[in-house]
């Protein structure tokens, strides 16, 4: 019994705290990715960025799919200048946490990452996945280009017809903007703290049922 309290507890103040767990007070020296950035240094790869709640959880899963070659966490859509983990919590600068997904379209299509986005988040719930509350967690979709934009609205429109979920699917879907790098203790967050308890509770139960859905699309070198 005091086992099963204990669990009870711990769990109610992980999910109480959410991603509300990183703290930052200070500003970094980040990178300011550009928006319109369709390739990545001149070469094949592509870009793609999206948000579905907290950036540790986004992250932990795009890293694991074959063909993805970088993660990076951070944030956009917003209306401040570089700002602080802090700052976009307050709600106050627009920015969503959001994933930028540099990938080999030779290994990987944008169709499939779209289809990973939507099967490992809920877009039906509205600045909210789950505990983490505000319009920093909104659904979104930034979009590069206008395939992009054609294929993400395309699939949207298709998932609403099929009726997939029983509410109306609520993410947005605009042009990409500036993208701030997080600060550098949220970048592999996962992979650096896979004991800690949102870890634990959150992401890791996520994983494995992104890891039974897409069982063929895993990368099958370790994890970055």
């Amino acid at each position: 019994m005091k086992v099963s309290i204990l669990i009870i507890v711990l769990s109610a103040v992980v999910f109480q705290n959410g991603c509300m767990r990183k703290n930052s007070n200070q500003k970094e020296s980040r990178v300011v990715m550009n928006s319109q950035n369709e390739r990545e240094s001149g070469n094949k790869y592509e870009v793609a960025t999206f948000g579905e709640g907290c950036f540790w959880c986004t992250e932990a899963v795009f890293q694991r799919l074959n063909g993805v070659i970088k993660v990076e966490s951070g944030y956009s859509g917003g209306i401040v200048k570089d700002p602080t983990y802090r700052e976009v919590c307050s709600g106050q600068t627009g920015h969503a946490e959001v994933s930028r997904i540099t990938y080999d379209p030779d290994k990987i299509s944008y169709v499939e990452l779209l289809e990973v986005f939507w099967k490992t988040h809920d877009p039906t719930t509205l600045n909210r996945q789950g505990a983490d509350v505000g319009t920093q967690y909104r659904s979104v979709i930034f979009y590069h280009n206008d395939e992009q934009k054609r294929l993400a609205l395309e699939y949207k429109r298709k998932l609403e017809e099929e009726k997939i979920w029983d509410d109306p699917i609520v993410t947005e879907i605009s042009p990409a903007r500036e993208f701030y790098m997080a600060e550098e203790y949220h970048q592999n967050y996962y992979n650096n703290n896979t004991a800690q308890p949102y870890c634990t509770f959150v992401i890791t139960p996520k994983l494995e049922k992104f890891r039974k859905v897409f069982s063929g699309k895993i990368r099958k070198v370790a994890e970055p």
